[in-house]
Order: C-alpha cells, then sequence, then structure tokens
C-alpha cells in the first residue's frame, strides 16, 4: 500500500533519531554534488520526487540485523561511508530500500556539508578537502539555464559565499530550523540592511520568494511518497533489493555484488572490511584511487573462485564463505602488492591500469613472503622482476588490462598456481602473448614511447625503466631538462631562431627526449635556468657534472635556444638504443 504525506523535515528528523536506517545489504552514496543541487532545484519547481521503498523491521528483529546511518558531512577522503550502527535491539525501525540517494542528498543539503578534493592537490594534502554547505542564490533571476535549473544552488564554503558581494547566498541548513516565515522576513532585511539595499523592492520581493519557497518544500509540502515492505524475511527482502536496483545503471553492478557479500559473511563484517582496505590501500606513498571492484576482483582471484567476473553466481555462500576464512591473507597480500608498486615510485596519478596489480597480489598471496621481504636486499631480484613485468604492461599503448581481462587474470592466475616460488615473468608473458597481449614491443612501438608527450600517464613507469637507479620512493617530478619557459615562440624568436627551428622546437619540446625525473627540491631550485648553467651551479664539479648527464642519457647540457634541437636529437637517439633491450624481450 502506498502513503503520502511526509515532509522532508519529517524524514529528516527521523533520520537524525536513526528511526530511519540503512540495511547492510544497502551502497555507499555516490552522488555528486551537483546531483544534490539539481535535486533541490527540482523540489523547488515542484517537480515529482519518486517514491521510497521502506522495510519495516519489528523490535523483535531488529536485532538480527545490522544497519547503518546515513552520511551527513561527507568528506571525499575521511569520511565516504556511511555510519555503522550495529545492531538496534527491541526498536522498530524503517529500513531504507529504494531512496536512499535522494535522503542522503537531503540529509547533507540541509543537515551536513561535503568535502571533495580540490584538483591539482594531492590526497594527503589537509587543505585539499575544504568543507562546502549548501547554498542558494536569492538574488539569482529566476530562469531556466541550458540544463533547465531555474534556481541557483551551489556547494560553497562560508567564507568565500560571505564575501561574494555579486550573491545573496543562504545557507541552505538554516532553513531545517527556521520556526516560521516571519523570521524569514526579519532575516532578510536584516541582510539586506548590511549590504545597503534594503530599499530595493525588486531585489527583495525576488529574495523573499525564493526563501519562502525554500520553507514551504522543507517545512509543509508532503512530497514523500513511499510504500513499506512489512515482511521480516531477509531473503525476500534481498529479492526485493536486488528487483530494484539490477535492472538500471545507476546502481553498479560490483554495489550490488558488495551488497550480496554483506549479507552471507557470517563471522566478518564484509562492508566495514571491505572499505576499510580500500582506504587503507589509497593511503599507500603517494596515494592511490583504487576502488571497491578491485578489491572485490582481487577476493574473488585470491580466493580460487573458478572464474574472476563479476556475475552473481560467483558471489554465492560457498564462494562467500571462502572468501572469508583467507580475507586476512587477502588483506596481507594487497596491501603488500601496493606497497611494492609505492616503492616503484606508482601512485594514483602514474598507475595506469589497476588491473595489473592483480597477478602480483595473487603471486604473493600463494608465495607468502615474509615480513621484511618488501625492503630487505636477499629478495630485490625478484621484486626486480615483478617491476619489469609491471611496468611493461602499463606501457602497451594499446592496452593490456582491456577487453578480455577476466580470462585473461583467470589464465595468469592458473600461472602462478603452477609456480609461485619466483615469480613466474616469463611463463606469465607466453600466456599474455598467445592471447594476443605480448609484452614485447617493436620498433614502432618503440618510436612510439619515444614521441611520447608530457602528460601522459606512461611516462613515469617508462622513465623509472630508463633510469632504474633513480629512487622513485623519494619525491620525484617530470621535469623538462629544456626548460619549457624557454621555449615559447616569443623567446626563440627574439634568440634568432628561424621558423623552421621554431615549428620544430614547439613540437618536441614536451616530448620523451627533453624530460627526465629530478628530485622535488632540485626541480624548484631549477626553475627557469638554462641546463648548461644550472648543471654548472648545482655540480660544480666537472666530473661529477659529467657522471650525472652520462648516468641520465643527457649527453651534453645545453647553453643557448639554439643548441636546443642537437640535445634533443642526439638523446633521443641514446634513448631508443637503451629502450631496444628492456623492451624487446619474447
Amino acid at each position: 500500500m502506498y502513503q503520502s504525506g511526509l515532509t522532508i523535515k519529517d524524514a529528516l528528523e527521523a533520520v537524525s533519531k536513526n528511526h530511519y536506517v540503512l540495511p547492510a545489504i544497502q551502497r555507499e552514496f555516490v552522488w555528486k554534488p551537483e546531483q544534490i543541487c539539481r535535486l533541490f532545484d527540482s523540489l523547488m519547481q515542484g517537480y515529482p520526487f519518486g517514491t521510497f521503498l521502506f522495510w519495516r523491521v519489528e523490535p523483535e528483529k531488529s536485532s538480527d540485523f545490522k544497519f547503518f546511518g546515513f552520511v551527513q558531512n561527507f568528506h571525499e577522503r575521511d569520511a565516504a561511508h556511511c555510519p555503522e550502527l550495529g545492531t538496534l535491539p527491541n526498536r522498530e525501525l524503517t529500513a531504507v530500500l529504494d531512496g536512499q540517494q535522494r535522503l542522503t542528498a537531503l540529509n547533507i543539503g540541509l543537515r551536513g556539508s561535503m568535502s571533495i578534493k580540490e584538483p591539482n592537490k594531492w590526497r594527503t594534502n589537509p587543505n585539499a578537502f575544504p568543507k562546502r554547505t549548501l547554498h542558494i542564490d536569492l538574488m539569482a533571476v529566476r530562469g531556466d539555464d541550458d540544463e533547465g535549473e531555474a534556481y541557483r544552488f551551489r556547494f560553497l564554503e562560508a567564507q568565500k559565499a560571505a564575501a561574494d558581494d555579486q550573491a545573496m547566498w543562504y545557507p541552505v541548513p538554516d532553513i531545517l530550523t527556521m520556526p516560521n516565515v516571519a523570521k524569514l522576513s526579519q532575516w532578510l532585511y536584516k541582510k539586506m540592511a548590511e549590504r545597503n539595499i534594503a530599499d530595493d523592492s525588486v531585489v527583495f520581493n525576488r529574495a523573499s520568494d525564493t526563501l519562502h519557497q525554500l520553507f514551504q518544500v522543507v517545512h509543509v509540502v508532503p512530497n514523500l511518497t513511499f510504500y513499506t515492505e512489512k515482511s521480516q524475511e531477509l531473503d525476500r527482502v534481498l529479492r526485493i533489493f536486488i528487483r530494484m536496483n539490477s535492472g538500471g545503471t545507476v546502481l553498479s553492478y560490483s554495489d550490488l555484488l558488495l551488497s550480496i557479500a554483506v549479507a552471507q559473511w557470517s563471522k566478518l563484517d564484509a562492508r566495514q572490511e571491505i572499505h576499510s582496505l580500500v582506504d587503507d590501500l589509497n593511503r599507500i606513498g603517494a596515494g592511490f584511487n583504487l576502488s571497491k571492484d578491485f578489491v572485490l576482483k582481487a577476493g574473488l582471484m585470491l580466493a580460487d573462485v573458478a572464474s574472476v567476473g563479476f556475475k552473481v553466481e560467483n558471489f554465492n555462500r560457498a564462494n562467500m564463505g571462502t572468501l572469508e576464512q583467507v580475507w586476512s591473507d587477502v588483506r596481507r597480500a594487497t596491501i603488500l602488492t601496493v606497497e611494492l608498486a609505492a616503492s616503484f615510485g606508482l601512485s594514483e596519478q602514474t598507475l595506469r591500469a589497476d588491473s595489473a596489480l592483480l597477478p602480483i597480489a595473487y603471486y604473493l598471496f600463494k608465495r607468502k613472503p615474509p615480513d621484511n621481504w618488501l625492503g630487505h636486499p636477499t629478495y630485490a631480484a625478484e621484486r626486480e622482476v615483478i617491476r619489469s613485468w609491471l611496468i611493461r604492461s602499463l606501457l602497451k599503448s594499446s592496452g593490456i588490462w582491456g577487453s578480455g581481462l577476466d580470462t585473461l587474470l583467470t589464465a595468469l592466475r592458473d600461472v602462478v598456481r603452477a609456480d609461485h616460488t619466483m615469480f613466474p615473468g616469463d611463463a606469465l608473458e607466453k600466456v599474455m602473448a598467445g592471447r594476443g597481449k605480448s609484452l614485447s614491443f617493436g620498433p614502432e612501438e618503440v618510436e612510439d614511447l619515444l614521441d611520447m608527450e608530457y602528460g601522459d600517464r606512461r611516462l613515469f613507469p617508462l622513465l623509472s625503466l630508463l633510469f632504474p637507479f633513480v629512487d622513485v620512493k623519494q619525491l620525484h617530478h617530470i621535469d623538462h631538462f629544456f626548460p619549457k619557459s624557454q621555449l615559447q615562440r616569443r623567446k626563440l624568436e627574439k634568440a634568432g631562431c628561424d621558423a623552421s627551428q621554431i615549428e620544430e622546437c614547439l613540437t618536441v619540446r614536451d616530448r620523451l627526449a627533453n624530460l627526465q625525473l629530478l628530485e622535488g627540491l632540485l626541480n624548484v631550485s631549477k626553475n627557469d635556468s638554462f641546463p648548461g648553467i644550472w648543471m654548472e651551479k648545482t655540480y660544480p664539479d666537472i666530473a661529477i657534472r659529467q657522471v650525472i648527464l652520462d648516468r641520465h642519457l643527457l649527453g651534453f647540457a645545453p647553453t643557448t635556444h639554439h643548441e636546443f634541437l642537437r640535445f634533443y636529437g642526439e638523446r633521443r637517439e641514446k634513448l631508443r638504443v637503451a629502450l631496444l633491450p628492456l623492451l624487446a624481450r619474447t
């Protein structure tokens, strides 16, 4: 039976008291800030809100299940998961089976905040995730934009919103505690007086209309329609959940499979374990961006489930029981694998294909190396075999880890299972070559690598393969040896270069032969100096300077614009000679 008459304020009060909860089979909150803004705009325009599916859990059954709360203050790195409530004995609860994303969006917009990573900032930077709350611009002229939005909602930092003299930003959470519309008018009069626009009736009427509409939407209009399922049988609830969520694309298939795994583990909390592992993996080294998909795939692979594909039948009770039994070893192997990748200098910015780590994880799972394996010199040769195999697989322009991934991973697992006393790099390559995914590089592919440009995610792995002596565990930048700032058209013209030289310089300045791995502090000191001048200043000893040039295959360090193309051509040839034996393995 469908019911209506629930206001947003009523629903959020139930959320705040944990009367509305999320069952363990539910997924995480996945909406972006702009989706929340669109939801609020739709409500303001009176669009249909959709129907909720609730599951009433009787008091005598509430202790049989595990529940989670709704996200309120979302933090992409530190608080992205639903808070665990555990069991709630002897309480009648309403578990949300369908409508979680909408209800969480309302909870964040009216009671909380969002902290999303700023672009071009490291995840480890404490300032990379500024706290933003939902605001509405009361001065904005109402009218449909290209996206059909009539009201201007944005997530903003409080100080920036207050300092914006081109808008009048009202913090949306304030409306939830506003007792009546009279208080709204008082607030608006005061705000306009502060901005010296108290006599502007046009602005006042526009802002007043917007505020009153927001109040009505939150406090008065019964927007929420819902259907309540009363069965206390988990199997039936799970079937309903799958029926409601597996037919669309909004819920990813891995979300559904994680939900099934959560419902089937008996001793460990699958949801907490998997999310905790994802968080721990992403904190390693300079930071990664591995997902629960990666962890679920690793679980299938390491637990020796017959197929590593994301299929419902692979997540049956027997397979999930096996995964639960070996989970501690799965966790150790995947963490060690990512730590190993970090020791190779890989990170979120440079790991091109997460799946490339899975055969390594399976090897370490079977190998069960000692605790000192990652750093002890005894195992250096073993680590180097893995590094060479991994880096070359990441360099393939055709993409080793794309189509046919599940069958490839299953075949590679068979190889490692048969021989895991040492990483079977050669045997793995033979299987890959037999499937059209060879790791050897022909002359044309080498030429393509030599023309790789700055910004390509393969650059760091390629440079680390060329120069294995560089300690990539320390912060290194991909640096233009001859500064890009010196290879601008105006500076080249001023230096007297002719038109053809200028065009060639502009074409090749960002390519591999003008790039190097340079320690962060050295890169800062280098700035836009000519290479020859900077090298003399940094390495005054001629012999040491020449050793540096030779080790990095630099040849010589140019001191003028006119020397750049000769330097580039000579170094490109040196790199070709060095790459051929590294990449032409069979």
